[in-house]
């Protein structure tokens, strides 16, 4: 033991399992691995304050955290600053709120600022890793966010999460996006991942769009900025063309005629959609042929806001299928499931018993994604069931693995338009895990069993519109 005397008080290094810890203002003293390991690493930088009893024990008033992490971490010694007792509830209740206030947590933008001086003093990820009691994955999240100038801005101007701010990175150059992203992130936090993933799917579109476009124009093709539709007198569709021997009229037909058009449209599905049109159909020997071109007229405006609610929702959709279904597999590979995971694979197995049949006769494929493993081929041995033998642990994992996945694989877009009682028992049996619904999904759960319809709608693979 050593000793250190200041002006009020004496700095000893005492073995933290002979301390006693006082009544404090904290009703529990949550310790986490990370914080142990960084005080095996670096020991306990300051001192907890504690005073002697008459009978000769020292008594912790404040740094209970760090007397416990100390034992966990298996320390001899620890730096206590020892005061005088002073027995006054009320001072001592005083001296831990201002030392519990004084010990702010770090924010995630500082931390990323240090990692970043750390990497600057030559330690290696892994070597900050180990010594802050930090995963390596966060530690190059943290240089990741701190190395880009907008994302770097974004954790220190707001409340953001590493992750939060890494995901700005995907979107450099696009202000107006970002800024949407944060505002998501600082107002309504659960809804980020599903903001993010609507503006990848975005992203993802638009690039598509702008390759099916530019090879078009490369071509000799005047690209529309609408679709032109039915009743246009301007283009014709060239499918409602004829040749002059009446065969229906092709994409290379028109390759080298004058007029050539084309409408690029990217539903949810993420694929190039091209209309082609010719302005002179009639000059370049083609004819429409009878009774297929359409007298209803434009659409309406209230039409128009229809078509658009649909297009917006289904691309929502994909976004939230994305999401889901990784929250899904991050669900299945924890160590310990929901408590009431077997009620919900009894109910799988009898209220969505048709979903379940379906899925096993077509070989479980979603379910071997979301457990991580390649689907089994139709002459192979079942890999679920190898990784039950291999496994016998998982033997849960795996029977609910079979049942979400059979539910998952009879949503689609049109689970929206139309939701089922099946369909909203599901997303409200997520919801309940702790998944956040997007927008989109709320639609489905908003549906009571009465006004749903009929369960066998959801499995019977019901023919929907297109986008």
């Amino acid at each position: 033991m050593s000793d250190t005397t200041t002006a009020a008080g004496t700095i000893e290094h005492l073995d933290p399992h002979t301390l006693i810890i006082e009544d404090n203002v904290r009703p529990s003293a949550p310790i986490t691995p990370a914080f142990v390991q960084s005080i095996k690493e670096n020991g306990v930088l300051t001192p907890v304050l504690a005073h002697r009893t008459d009978g000769g024990q020292v008594t912790v008033r404040a740094g209970q955290r760090r007397v416990f992490a100390a034992r966990e971490a298996g320390l001899a010694t620890i730096p206590v600053y020892l005061v005088e007792a002073d027995e006054v509830a009320a001072e001592r209740i005083v001296q831990q709120i201002v030392e519990n206030d004084q010990r702010e947590a770090v924010s995630d933008g500082d931390r990323a600022a240090a990692f970043q001086q750390l990497a600057f003093e030559g330690l290696s990820v892994t070597a900050i890793a180990r010594r802050t009691g930090t995963k390596q994955k966060e530690v190059r999240t943290a240089l990741a966010v701190v190395e880009n100038k907008a994302a770097a801005s974004a954790i220190q101007e707001h409340p953001l999460t590493l992750d939060q701010a890494a995901v700005l990175i995907e979107f450099d150059g696009d202000d107006e996006l970002r800024a949407d992203l944060i505002q998501v992130a600082t107002t309504d936090p659960a809804q980020f991942a599903h903001a993010a993933q609507r503006a990848r799917d975005d992203k993802a579109r638009a690039k598509t769009k702008t390759d099916a476009v530019a090879d078009l124009a490369g071509r000799g093709y005047l690209i529309l900025a609408s679709d032109p539709g039915y009743y246009d007198t301007e283009y014709t569709r060239i499918s409602e063309l004829l040749t002059a021997d009446d065969q229906r009229v092709t994409v290379e037909q028109i390759e080298n005629q004058e007029g050539r058009a084309a409408f690029v449209r990217v539903y949810a599905d993420g694929d190039a959609n091209i209309s082609y049109f010719l302005h002179d159909a009639k000059a370049a020997g083609f004819h429409s042929y009878g009774g297929t071109q359409s007298t209803s007229g434009p659409m309406t405006d209230d039409e128009k806001a229809e078509r658009r609610i649909l297009i917006a929702n289904n691309k929502a959709w994909a976004s939230a299928e994305t999401v889901r279904r990784e929250w899904l597999t991050n669900l299945l590979s924890r160590k310990t499931l929901p408590k009431d995971v077997a009620v919900v694979i009894a109910k799988g197995l009898t209220i969505h018993r048709q979903a379940v049949s379906t899925a096993a006769r077509e070989g479980n494929e979603l379910a071997h994604q979301l457990l991580g493993l390649e689907p089994s081929g139709y002459f192979e041995n079942d890999r679920l069931a190898a990784l039950v033998e291999r496994t016998p642990a998982k033997a849960q994992h795996v029977t609910l693995a079979v049942v979400l996945g059979a539910c998952e694989s009879v949503t689609s877009k049109q689970t929206w338009r139309h939701p089922s009682s099946t369909d909203a028992d599901y997303f409200t049996q997520l919801a309940s895990w702790g998944y956040s619904l997007s927008d989109v999904e709320q639609i489905v759960t908003a549906h009571t069993a009465a006004e749903a319809e009929p369960d066998a709608a959801q499995v019977s693979g019901r023919p929907g519109e297109g986008d």
